[in-house]
């Protein structure tokens, strides 16, 4: 599978990448087992997937652990996407962005001993900050570790078009990650207009996009009896409740008609429309089995197909009002 490039660096990522955070174990219902989950990684790996996404909030560095027992040694052979600047309470139950300097250096020597790792490839602050430290302050300490060869290069997670802008006016900004999916298209305004036009740079920002599948909505698994335990977020989430999920399962429906048309699955063609949407580098894609990531990683060869009824999803997805 061809990789590709993102803009600005000297990355190249499949269009699929292995999200870690329901591996972690928490906030996704009844944890992977340790088999299960190292696994479920190396699978991807031969399923061609080149860079994996997790964070210190996954199971509170247990994604980052899984990957190292998983994979050991080649966890250097890949891209790795990580993020930075989250602390949470003793008893992991809030979690809150601080991206004052020191505790960014701290957070990333963390990151660095847990995946065993000399230098993160992708290292992307995770949320904008809730403590009031200027994002200059923030970047000067992320182009410090860079500077340092312990970040090869770093981005931002969940912002906005105007702190993006401020982010990329403090510092080489390499990527994005956002939310998108056919369910979730908030970034198709501003803020793609933004990752084309940002100061200081020639080149549109990359753009890795979570939630390909809406957190399972669009993989067809559902129905209108669905019900989550208090230890699954979507048990708080009001897409899976109500007229809401209703009018989100029928677009699912109709999806489902088109990939059994196709002989694919429906998750596959949903990550696959999300990943070749305008501006989009790559799509994150979380499983927590091998036949999970399998399915998932067929998204990479529907994404170059010219010839599917891609104007036939355009009218599903447009149909959908969250």
């Amino acid at each position: 599978m061809t990789a590709r490039p993102l803009p600005g660096t000297d990355l190249a990522l499949t269009p699929v990448g292995l999200g870690c955070w329901a591996l972690g174990g928490l906030w996704w219902g009844k944890p992977v087992d340790e088999a299960t989950a190292i696994d479920t990684v190396c699978a991807a790996i031969d399923c061609g997937i080149n860079w994996v996404d997790t964070a210190p909030l996954y199971g509170h560095g247990r994604a980052d652990e899984l990957l190292v027992r998983a994979l050991g040694r080649r966890l250097r052979d890949i891209v790795v996407a990580t993020k930075v600047g989250v602390r949470w309470d003793g008893s992991g139950a809030h979690a809150r962005s601080d991206l004052r300097p020191a505790y960014v250096v701290a957070d990333v020597e963390a990151s660095l001993r847990r995946l065993n790792l000399d230098r993160i490839d992708l290292l992307q602050v995770h949320w904008p900050c809730e403590s009031g430290t200027p994002i200059a302050d923030t970047v000067a300490a992320l182009v410090q570790m860079q500077a340092a060869g312990k970040v090869r290069h770093f981005g931002v997670c969940n912002y906005d078009a105007p702190g993006l802008c401020d982010v990329a006016a403090a510092g080489p900004v390499a990527v994005l990650q956002t939310p998108y999916s056919l369910l979730r298209r908030e970034f198709e305004g501003a803020l793609l207009a933004s990752t084309r036009a940002l100061p200081g740079r020639s080149d549109p920002l990359g753009v890795v996009v979570y939630e390909p599948l809406c957190r399972g909505l669009l993989t067809g698994k559902f129905n209108a009896t669905a019900r989550f335990g208090d230890d699954d977020l979507r048990a708080r989430d009001d897409r899976f409740a109500g007229p809401r999920f209703l009018r989100a399962l029928t677009v699912t429906s109709r999806l489902q008609l088109v990939a059994r048309r196709l002989g694919v699955p429906v998750a596959a063609l949903a990550i696959a429309w999300t990943a070749r949407r305008p501006g989009i580098t790559a799509a994150i894609a979380g499983a927590k089995s091998r036949d999970q990531v399998a399915c998932n990683a067929q998204a990479m060869a529907l994404c170059d197909r010219d010839d599917l009824p891609w104007a036939e999803i355009d009218r599903i997805a447009d149909s959908y009002r969250g």
